[in-house]
């Protein structure tokens, strides 16, 4: 008598490489607006950086599957969305080795140290760019405008003074590749939402946090041009978009994603009022990554026909 046995892994539990392929390209091409505009307006130096940074992760990723004598699934696309999110997250004028190493970083590092795709524990473009923070945080955090070496609408706020909200929101201010126009992120965002790649239970609740954690603690009253300046400026819309809603290191419950986005949003709001740098998404998304088991444990549903201690039956 013939048994059929069930692998139980971790998530994500349905493991087909043409699903994969379509929700990988389905990001790039919700990327795509905030990416075209980011070359847009950062120039030549923009688009190389999200070339190489692309090109490494495929390469790097290629490389070890075949050293180590894995499966190569750089067809999945996973790898080039890392880079791209990568060079999003990176400034117009970085050098060109900085890519490169960020990409051996997030691809090594990060995902295949772990076991590869579905197994890492953050995002690894998220774990790179903190690490190129960290490590070359001047570097990092120089950022030029039309030529000219500028601080960006949240650092201005840092220091007191007002910006432009309508051009933190198109998009014509100072700050990573990929992170300026918030338009052009949301509308990203809604064409996931549309092909159901993503829920906006995240992105909204995230995002909405900081709204009230800004006009709460931000020490300017209910002033909605303040809130509104945060929220369209540095890495909040490309960072809860898309970002926070990685699969893997997101929850799966409802609630869990709930929870998860209040975490978030309290963090950020948390690093950026109160903490010495102006932004504070990245490492609010990895801090929260580390406590997706913990929130996905205490919102797991009951099943059907377990009792649960002192209560009832689900049933």
């Amino acid at each position: 008598m013939s048994e059929t046995l069930y692998h139980v892994s971790a998530n994500p539990h349905v493991r087909d490489n043409g699903s994969t392929q379509k929700i990988m390209l389905d990001v790039i091409i919700a990327l795509l607006p905030a990416t075209i505009f980011g070359i847009y307006i950062f120039g030549a130096s923009a688009a190389l950086t999200v070339a190489i940074s692309v090109a490494t992760c495929v390469v790097v990723e290629y490389i070890y599957q075949k050293l180590m004598k894995q499966p190569i699934t750089v067809g999945d696309l996973s790898a080039a969305l890392t880079g791209l999110l990568l060079a999003l997250n990176l400034p117009s004028g970085a050098p060109f080795w900085m890519p490169i190493l960020g990409g051996i970083f997030a691809i090594i590092v990060v995902k295949q140290v772990f076991g590869g795709l579905g197994q890492n524990f953050m995002n690894p473009a998220l774990g790179a760019r903190c690490f190129l923070m960290i490590s070359f945080a001047a570097r990092m955090t120089t950022f030029t405008y039309d030529g000219v070496t500028t601080a960006t609408p949240l650092a201005v706020m840092e220091q007191g003074k007002s910006v432009d909200v309508m051009k933190s929101f198109l998009g014509f201010v100072p700050g990573t590749i990929g992170e300026t126009s918030a338009l052009l992120l949301i509308i990203g965002g809604a064409y996931l939402v549309f092909k159901k790649v993503i829920s906006p239970i995240i992105p909204c609740v995230y995002v909405a946090v900081v709204a009230i954690f800004v006009l709460i603690f931000g020490g300017h009253g209910f002033d909605l041009s303040y809130m509104a300046a945060q929220i369209f400026s540095g890495g909040l819309m490309l960072g809860a978009i898309f970002m926070a809603t990685d699969y893997v290191t997101s929850p799966i419950t409802k609630n869990g994603k709930i929870i998860y986005a209040i975490v978030l949003g309290i963090l950020t709001g948390l690093f950026r009022l109160f903490g010495p740098m102006a932004e504070g998404v990245s490492y609010s998304i990895i801090i929260a990554n580390l406590l997706v088991p913990l929130i996905e444990r205490v919102t797991v549903p009951t099943p059907f026909g377990i009792v649960k201690k002192g209560g009832k039956s689900n049933e």
